[in-house]
């Protein structure tokens, strides 16, 4: 047998094994065994690693114990390293490292677990003495001015450093003992040296992870070459090829050796000096060479660098700031060097030098003066700024400049604006040009990813120097998403002591943003009042308790158990007395989990296709019977049956009337007492009764805790009940708003409306508890023979259940059959129904004879896939595509009634509990054979006649609609259509047996009974022909005056533009501060005053008498404006859970605020409030709360609601919250209802406040009138244009092919499209978008791993897989799957992170953790919709669905107008930046203009009120008269 080769060791694992030789390192026995084999596994021969496995297989089937398992394996390793070793050093040489004096600081593992708390105190480590001079050096700052008091610096290990004179004679290399030991990083610019921490005044505060390094060390000398034997065994049922390696690593820079990209250092001039020879030539020094010089120079000398090239033992050129010097890899420098005040970067003057180092530190001071930070190193013997690199290595050093200047715009560009989003930071970084003098000319997102480890650690470090009362930066929306995307380690820093970047001038606070509140009186004390009382609350209970996030401070990840820190755990054994978890304040982890929490609310995916009317059971109220002494006063009023009606009785002693109200206790004594009106009281059988309508209390209502305590609601709630459960008589007063109501806003600062004696209440409305509707109470007479027992509540629930239940009348004797009776009229839902006229049906209420072809529901799935090739297609499991309309119903069925009837019983009589439809059957477009392709050149109203019939139940009808014949009409097509939603037309007949289309028969023409020249058509879509009552009425429907509208916060003008499409308002004033957006609402809206300026300050000065601003603009006065709309934004208290005196004050001067105060003041007639859909959610959803607690308070009747914008006919999805208010003396209106079908995943609209949930009120549910619009709908007529196309003006290049087309292009011909430009993406991004396919649902896991040309002339790299992924196992050709050491479940490796592939490294280290980030350069589909429209389309943004169905660019901003409904002849003005900004936070014209129908229809039914009201006083006065 050939001898045994002793064992291959690399030397780091080597070092690592003498570290763990040594018995005091802090492990145990067992410990150490399996630290030794992590790091020799691989190393062993074949049969040792043989031994292993069957010495495992026998532990896992209890053949022997752990114990004797350990003691075997440990046995096996004495064995194999004894070989390795003969009898050598570890390093090959004596204890002595490198000829420089050990530095016996460290012993071993222990001082790296030292905890917090001695650490903090800065105890002196064991060491030999200090040497002369260097114990109390000052920091940086002290000694030199040019640096920043907050330099901050990454060191390696330090101990004992000699004078450069005493090593004069020996020309070697310090080199640290402990190549694998714990790193020792001061903070803020303080070296930790000769075991004593500097003195510059601040405490250091130092944190060491002993489990994390040494994962870190083990990974770094794994060069990843095998797989753990866990990983493999853990993928089954894979048919697996050779497993493929991944190429082998340097083990001391961590590159790839195969890497085209590693570059050689190329060795130094002849004439170059070592370090100590250098650092005594003349030109440099600044004093005589004697040692005395040396050793009274308390600091270490400092000079500059230029031309430097830093590289590794091996001569590859490396970074330093990759964690290497962190980790004790040692990096050397060569560079020309000159004296400290030459500012001069040319080589002249300078000393060459080779092989300086290694580096023991680097370290960041502050920009100097502007742009540049000082980056510089220590060695042993001196500190180094540095100026130029070499040729050969600027391209290493511009990455690092690139990242440090990236985290300055970030951090300041953050701290200005922290309700960014991610999209925004991005478009920040892209416009952002780099200072002369860097090496490099542009930012992209790439730029951003690669750095983003670096960048958030430096908005973590800027967090925890910031004010205690600061919203961290960290928690920002923007942080938030890229620390998702980039898979950023949070706490990082802290586990290896954080190394900083801090502003010499402090970044300045942006005061530009909004001021203060301005407030009336009213909206504020109710603010105030109520955040008092909270917060005295929660002083009561001691304050809010800490939470803690379960993460270890020190090691920063849950509970390792290993760390010191940890290991005091109780759990673990420990004491528990020393700190053990971040706290909230300081914990990024934590911050970040709240901030998603409170914006990712989880909703129901599906709702039910239509919302069932079902009759509400109010819930039984638990009620105590008092004993009490009863007795009629006065005489029986009325008799009924058995009952006997009073209206009086005394109740001990005291006297109650009918109409009084009364309290009744409840059976639990925490529940408020119930609160009822008396409207009748009888004697009968079950003794003497009473009838109760129950009162609300307004914090049962959605109001809660909010409320007014004494406020009361009316609601149709009511019982009969024994007059013995009544408590006591109480008052309930009805505040009816004041004859001036409307000009006393601003003025009410008292927010009490009665004082509170325990027996007072009031009420202003009455609440619909199912859609939290606050109305004003219906005014009731009752009739003069029900006066004695008139109760509202049961009046309106029969007239609900009345029309609820269909009704037939005015029988048609001369039709009737044996069968069936036949009649001319049908009541339901409180409409009119004749023969004639036509409806809308469910879509199952019947079906075609024609088989529609519909869209097959096929699996996008190719499962023949080059896995090598395509990496990440295994990803795509789910067939679900974001953006489909595969899940939207059809929309309603529509046929028009031939006959009303209702079947005879056996008697002969007609069963009238049935009423039924006899009606033809309309085909829409793709019902006929041509299918959905019909649809989309076709009208949207557009039908066909048909002569099939079918039978319906009247119970199914879900409205009415008109379907006139467009030959008949008197008017154009589009004139009759725009008249408003619920009309068709149809032109021919549709002959399904034949497939042809035909003239429609006679009858079909005359159903409609509209002779020519009578001007019908042009009414209102109610108007139908039988009724000759109808049509004598019909045209005097009013004309509805134009509201004077205020637009606050208005941007680009998308809800204005609705309105006014509505015809229902002219916006005479607007308010947008930001320049480019106001423009914009110049252009479009010409005739409004915009104001540029701050809403606080606009209503300060209204409120304080003025009667222009500043530039001498009128301001519009109390009593002006009539209707108020606007979207205040939320941001500064959205991202937080819940209150706390912080975020209370923030709220305080939110804009929320402001715009209430806005309505306060004028008192418009009706109120709009446009927010994002988790408005409803935020603070629990304490800020809805809140706000309908000031409209309720201010007299208006108020709601709430979501809507989806896609239901109204725009093709994207986009829920929004809208609150809703009318002015006393109007109608409040509702939502309307769906226009178009949708897909119900995005159709979830209810909203559960404190555990109730509230419905909003339509009826149609997910229903619709019309067919879902479509990305083809909105776009497919925009001419094709190019990554990058910038002309703003160009001609269409054809004809509308879409009735969407039609209407956004408008009547008017305009031959010139505007704004159809695009962003011009990065090479690298163009390049991805260009290998997207274009197959529905194709997204980044489509993307081919593959070396690309991009357009800038670079090549893509391929990404490599070197790791084994724990979730995903193998690919089926025995490929990993993993790109860093966190998917095997250890801790990232900086050294992992790939650049320049075609796949962006990012989404595959992450994906995991986001649902394999489905969506990021994703493209849209033609038959599907847009996601919600963002201010600045980004493949990898939010919303990644951004790139076109065909073409190789992101969406242009016209094509995001469209999605967003906005009229092709709409202006938008600025950079292209600026206009998809204005598009993506506008509101869809398409969705206001619904609202706005809504609102003209409550005007309306008022105007016709007041003129019966007017018409009834006229008539009495004549008879007067007469």
């Amino acid at each position: 047998m050939p001898t045994k080769t002793s064992l291959c060791l690399p030397e780091d694992v080597r070092k690592r094994l003498q570290v763990l030789e040594k018995e005091d390192d802090g492990f145990s026995d067992e410990d150490r065994v399996k630290e030794k084999l992590k790091l020799v596994q691989e190393f062993l021969h074949d049969d040792a690693q043989d031994q292993l496995s069957s010495l495992k297989e026998k532990m896992k089937s209890s053949e022997i114990s752990v114990e004797g398992y350990l003691s075997k394996v440990k046995a096996l390793l004495v064995r194999e390293l004894s070989q390795s070793t003969n009898g050598e050093g570890v390093n090959g040489q004596s204890g002595k490292t490198n000829g420089l004096a050990t530095n016996g600081s460290h012993k071993g593992e222990e001082d790296a677990e030292v905890t917090m708390d001695t650490q903090e105190e800065a105890a002196p480590l064991k060491s030999p003495p200090a040497a002369k001079g260097k114990n109390g050096r000052k920091s940086k700052s002290d000694s030199d001015s040019k640096k920043s008091p907050a330099s901050a610096r990454v060191t390696r290990n330090s101990g004992k450093q000699p004078t450069i004179m005493s090593m004069f004679s020996k020309v070697q290399k310090r080199k640290s003992d402990e190549v694998n030991g714990e790193d020792s990083i001061a903070q803020n610019g303080q070296k930790e040296q000769n075991g004593q921490s500097e003195q510059n005044g601040e405490k250091e505060e130092e944190e060491e992870d002993g489990t994390e390094s040494r994962e870190e060390k083990r990974l770094k000398v794994d060069s990843d070459e095998s797989v753990p034997e866990k990983a493999t065994s853990e993928v089954k049922n894979t048919p697996v090829t050779a497993a493929k390696t991944p190429p082998p690593k340097c083990p001391d820079c961590r590159q790839y050796l195969d890497d085209s990209d590693l570059k050689f250092f190329q060795g130094d001039p002849d004439t170059a000096l070592d370090e100590p020879e250098m650092l005594t030539d003349e030109r440099l020094s600044l004093f005589d060479s004697n040692e005395d010089g040396f050793e009274s120079y308390e600091d270490l000398p400092q000079h500059k660098i230029t031309n430097f090239s830093v590289y590794d033992k091996k001569g590859h050129l490396c970074p330093f700031d990759a964690g290497l010097i962190e980790k004790n890899v040692e990096l050397y420098f060569s560079c020309v060097v000159k004296p400290i005040y030459d500012d001069n970067p040319c080589l002249d003057g300078g000393v060459p030098a080779k092989k300086l180092g290694p580096i023991n530190a680097w370290w960041i001071t502050g920009f100097d003066g502007g742009e540049k930070a000082l980056i510089g190193f220590t060695t042993a013997f001196a500190d180094y700024i540095l100026m130029q690199p070499s040729e050969e290595y600027s391209s290493i050093f511009a990455l690092m400049q690139e990242k440090i200047y990236m985290s300055k715009i970030v951090v300041e560009f953050l701290q200005k604006n922290p309700d960014v989003s991610y999209e925004d930071l991005l478009n920040k970084i892209e416009t952002t040009v780099p200072p002369a003098g860097l090496n490099f000319n542009r930012f992209t997102e790439d730029t951003l990813l690669r750095h983003a480890q670096f960048v958030v650690e430096q908005v973590e470090s800027y967090d925890e120097a910031g004010d205690q009362d600061e919203q961290p930066i960290i928690v920002t929306p923007c942080m938030r998403d890229l620390i998702k995307l980039a898979g950023v380690t949070l706490g990082k820093r802290r586990a290896a002591r954080r190394q900083a970047i801090r502003h010499p001038t402090k970044i300045e606070k942006d005061l530009k943003g909004p001021t203060k509140a301005t407030t009336t009186k009213l909206v504020y004390t109710i603010f105030d009042t109520f955040f008092s009382d909270q917060i005295d609350q929660i002083d009561k209970d001691g304050g809010i308790k800490r939470q803690r996030c379960g993460v270890c401070e020190v090691c920063q990840s849950s509970d390792c158990g290993k760390c010191i820190a940890c290991k005091d755990m109780i759990k673990f054994g420990g004491s528990g007395r020393s700190k053990q978890a971040c706290r909230q304040r300081r914990c990024p982890n934590l911050a970040v989990k709240e901030a998603e929490d409170d914006e990712n609310i989880e909703e129901e995916d599906i709702i039910v296709e239509i919302k069932k009317s079902s009759k509400k059971v109010p819930i039984a109220k638990k009620k105590k019977q008092a004993s009490v002494k009863l007795s009629w006063v006065g005489e029986v009023v009325e008799t009924e049956g058995k009952r006997r009606y009073y209206k009086k009785v005394k109740v001990n002693e005291e006297l109650l009337e009918v109409g009084d109200c009364v309290s009744v206790s409840s059976e639990d004594p925490t529940t408020a007492l119930y609160l009822a009106r008396i409207t009748s009281m009888w004697e009968d059988g079950s003794g003497k009764m009473f009838h109760a309508h129950w009162f609300l209390r307004g914090t049962a209502t959605v109001l809660g805790e909010s409320s007014d305590p004494l406020e009361l609601m009316l609601v149709d709630d009511c019982e009969d009940m024994q007059l013995n459960y009544v408590e006591s008589k109480v008052n309930v007063m009805y505040k009816a708003p004041t004859d001036n109501w409307a000009m006393e806003g601003g003025m009410d600062d008292e927010i009490k409306v009665i004082e509170d004696d325990g027996k007072s209440f009031f009420y202003q409305f009455w609440y619909e508890p199912e859609c939290a509707r606050f109305e004003t109470p219906p005014a009731f007479v009752p009739l003069d023979d029900s006066k004695h027992k008139h109760c509202m509540s049961c009046a309106r629930t029969n007239e609900k259940e009345e029309q609820e239940t269909p009704r037939v009348s005015e029988p048609l004797g001369s039709q009737d059959h044996d069968s069936k009776a036949v009649y001319a009229l049908a009541l339901f839902k409180g409409a009119q129904y004749r023969v004639g006229d036509s409806v809308y049906l469910p879509p199952d209420a019947f079906n075609f004879s024609v088989k529609a072809t519909s869209p097959v529901k096929k699996s996008h799935r190719k499962e023949d896939v080059d896995e090598d090739l395509y990496p990440e297609y295994y990803r795509k499991s789910s067939d679900y595509i974001k953006g489909s309309n595969l899940d939207a119903p059809k929309p309603f069925r529509i046929g028009r009634i031939k006959e009303i009837f209702c079947h005879r019983r056996s008697n002969g009589k007609p069963d009238m509990s049935e009423v039924k439809l006899r009606i033809y059957k309309l085909y829409r477009p793709e019902n006929t054979h041509k299918g959905v392709k019909a649809s989309y050149h076709t009208d949207i109203n557009q039908l066909y006649w048909s002569e099939e019939e079918g039978t319906v139940g009247m119970a199914e009808v879900l409205g009415r609609c008109q379907v006139e014949y467009a030959e008949d009409l008197n008017e154009s097509v589009q004139d009759f259509s725009s008249g408003g939603p619920d009309r068709f037309y149809f032109l021919e007949a549709y002959n399904a047996k034949t497939k042809g289309f035909e003239d429609p028969p006679n009858h079909a023409r005359s159903a409609v009974q509209k002779g020519k020249g009578k001007g019908k058509g042009k009414g209102k879509g109610k108007g139908k022909s039988s009724a000759p009552q109808e049509d004598v009425q019909e045209p005097q429907v009013p004309k509805v005056p134009k509201y004077r509208t205020l637009d606050v916060f208005s941007g680009c003008g998308g809800l204005s533009e609705g309105f006014h499409q509505a015809d229902i308002s002219e916006t005479l004033w607007a308010i947008e501060m930001w320049e480019p957006a106001a423009q914009a609402f110049r252009l479009n809206n010409p005739g409004t005053t915009v104001f540029t300026e701050d809403c606080n300050v606009l209503l300060k000065l209204v409120m304080s008498g003025e009667k222009t601003n500043s530039l001498g603009q009128k301001l519009p006065q109390k009593g002006d404006v009539e209707m108020l709309c606007g979207g205040p934004p939320c941001q500064g208290f959205s991202g937080m859970n819940r209150f706390n005196s912080r975020t209370y004050s923030k709220f305080k001067n939110s804009l929320v605020v402001s715009y209430l105060s806005y309505c306060d003041y004028y008192r418009p007639k009706f109120f709009l409030l446009e927010n994002v859909r988790n408005f409803v959610s935020f603070k629990s959803s304490m800020v809805l709360k809140l706000t309908l607690r000031c409209l309720v308070r201010m007299g208006y009747q108020c709601t709430f609601g979501v809507l989806q914008a896609g239901q109204y006919g725009v093709a994207q999805t986009r829920r929004r919250a809208i609150i809703l208010a009318a002015a006393p003396g109007e109608k409040l209106p509702r939502y309307p209802e769906p226009l178009h079908v949708f897909a119900p995943r995005a159709c979830s609209l209810n909203v559960v406040v404190d555990e109730k949930k509230y419905f909003s009120n339509v009826t149609r549910g997910n229903g619709g009138i019309y067919r879902t619009i479509t990305v083809r709908d909105a776009m497919s007529d925009l001419p094709e244009i190019r990554n990058g196309h910038a002309s703003l003006e160009i001609s269409y290049n054809g004809e509308p092919q879409s009735w969407f087309q039609r209407q956004i292009r408008g009547t008017q011909y305009q031959p010139i499209l505007r704004d159809h430009i695009c962003k011009d993406m990065s090479a690298l991004v163009e390049g991805r978008m260009r290998h997207i396919p274009l197959a529905p649902g194709s997204d980044w896991r489509d993307l081919p791993n593959l070396e690309v040309r991009l357009k800038d002339g670079t090549l893509t790299k391929k990404l490599r897989y070197t790791h084994p992924d724990k979730k995903n196992g193998r690919s089926s050709t025995g490929a990993l799957r993993g790109v860093c050491t966190c998917s095997g479940g250890t801790p990232c490796d900086p050294a992992d992170r790939q650049f320049g592939t075609l796949i962006p490294w990012c989404l595959p280290h992450t994906g995991n953790r986001h649902n394999h980030w489905a969506g990021l350069y994703g493209r849209l589909e033609w038959d599907g919709f847009f996601s919600t429209t963002v201010t600045n389309p980004e493949p990898m943004g939010k919303q990644g669905r951004v790139l076109h169905p065909e073409q190789h660019r992101v969406v242009s901003v016209r094509e995001c107008a469209r999605s967003q409904g906005f009229p092709d002849t709409y202006r938008f003005f600025g950079n292209i930046l600026d206009k998809h900004r204005q598009v993506g936070n506008a509101v869809p014209p398409p969705l206001s203009r619904a609202i706005g129908l809504e609102i003209k229809k409550c005007i309306l039914e008022r105007i016709k009120e007041e003129g019966v009201q007017a018409e009834n006083v006229k008539q009495e006065k004549m008879e007067v008269i007469d």
